[in-house]
């Protein structure tokens, strides 16, 4: 085996365990990744992530080309040689790659994950896919029920929800989602990192619906972009750098940022009013360290915030005794609005997470509805795409609380905000507005 070979079966093999630890352990790829890669090369770790995204984005489809391959699934101790063959498949129907070296580095990596008995097989199935391409893509265009690549509740859920849309949302969920920074308004201004950006010769989108986002052309390693140590820029989604801008914090207001973490809400609050006071809580203590690292970067440490583990749903365990002027609460949710950045919820997601989700949320908005101050303001947000975890849970909020007054959240006047993935290239996200009657 040369070198080079040998260098792509391990990526190839590391992303046969990744799969094989989101869809039959339920860990998210963000747990899967560090771990089976962190004796790669960064470009092996580039091109596992790539096909590990790939396999997941597709993995329906990908299901039924190798079962026109297989007698029968390879199951119990050889279920990794199956995820390996999903490896290989994506390989030579999705991407551009030399097919020799796309099937020997495939081979070869079925001996590193110690099944050499097995190498055979893969070679044999690859093969075989190759001479049979056309025909088992013209037999795979037929199947309407696998060409969106969701799982079926969910294909469900969306189309019920979104009857006209439907397509054009799991299309977009399939899709890579762009890259959009947040400029660091405490340092430095839209206008001027354009021009750093330019002077670095990084193409971006001319039009952006906010002074401080910009969509760049293209992906590329965020710590090569200028002054990003220093703190000039985060990166952040469209959609998500709304939550800074409709909460509206004002000099000198305390701010409760619930579910805070990793902090990229916290510190955009920071950045648009630095004399605000902010309390930033999350339950996860882990999670928490993230709050802290960007927080420094972005020199916003030494500013009035305070960075606390707590649960949101038991605030009488941690609120102070003063109420809020106003409320981020970013809630936990079923995060079907960023498939695109993650595709393995599509897999990790059940039915019946929904009504559970929803059923946390209202326990969450009921609990902290006490701690903000009459005339205060609460911003509801998730990144999900479903209306139990959007309009119909903020509808039932304003029936419990008469005191509850909606404001608008869209540009066109609207009180409820649902961001579509893709729509304006952004995330699927929603917002609401409630304002505490004095």
């Amino acid at each position: 085996m040369s070198h080079k070979e040998g260098e792509g079966a391990a990526s190839r093999a590391a992303a046969a365990l990744a799969i094989q630890q989101v869809l039959e352990q339920g860990r998210s790829l963000n747990q899967a990744l560090p771990q089976v890669t962190r004796n790669l090369a960064p470009r092996d770790k580039a091109l596992c992530q790539q096909l590990c995204f790939g396999v997941l984005r597709q993995l329906p489809e990908l299901n039924f080309l190798v079962s026109q391959l297989l007698d029968k699934p390879l199951k119990n101790k050889t279920s990794i040689i199956q995820w390996l063959m999903l490896v290989g498949t994506y390989q030579l129907v999705s991407m551009r790659v030399a097919e020799h070296g796309a099937v020997s580095a495939t081979v070869e990596a079925a001996k590193l994950l110690k099944h050499k008995s097995l190498a055979g097989l893969v070679n044999g199935v690859l093969r075989n896919l190759l001479r049979r391409r056309d025909e088992l893509l013209a037999q795979l265009a037929q199947r309407e029920d696998l060409k969106h690549n969701h799982p079926r509740w969910l294909a469900d859920a969306i189309s019920q929800a979104y009857p006209d849309q439907a397509s054009s949302i799991m299309a977009a969920n399939n899709n890579q989602a762009p890259l959009w920074l947040r400029v660091n308004e405490n340092q430095t201004t839209g206008d001027s990192y354009r021009q750093q950006l330019d002077s670095a010769a990084i193409p971006y989108a001319p039009e952006s619906p906010l002074p401080t986002a910009i969509q760049l052309d293209q992906a590329q390693d965020v710590t090569t972009l200028p002054d990003f140590a220093a703190g000039a820029v985060s990166v952040q989604d469209i959609a998500a750098q709304h939550a800074a801008w409709l909460l509206d914090a004002q000099p000198g207001e305390s701010i409760l940022d619930c579910c805070a973490a990793p902090g990229g809400k916290t510190a955009h609050i920071l950045e648009r009013t630095s004399s605000a006071r902010v309390l930033a809580i999350d339950s996860d203590a882990q999670r928490l360290t993230r709050v802290h690292e960007n927080l420094q970067r972005l020199q916003l440490a030494k500013l009035d915030v305070r960075v606390q583990q707590g649960d949101a749903s038991q605030p009488s365990t941690w609120a102070p005794a003063e109420p809020f002027d106003r409320i981020l609460l970013d809630a936990p949710c079923s995060a079907t609005g960023v498939i695109r950045r993650h595709p393995d919820i599509k897999w990790l997601r059940r039915a019946s997470d929904i009504a559970e989700l929803a059923q946390l949320q209202s326990q969450i908005l009921d609990a902290l509805w006490p701690h903000l101050r009459g005339g205060g303001t609460l911003l509801y947000a998730t990144c999900s795409i479903l209306p139990q975890e959007n309009a119909e849970q903020i509808k039932a909020f304003c029936a419990r609380h008469p005191d509850a007054v909606r404001l608008a959240t869209h540009p066109d006047g609207s009180v409820d905000w649902q961001w579509l993935p893709g729509e304006h290239a952004g995330d699927g996200f929603y917002y609401a507005k409630l304002e505490k009657r004095a």
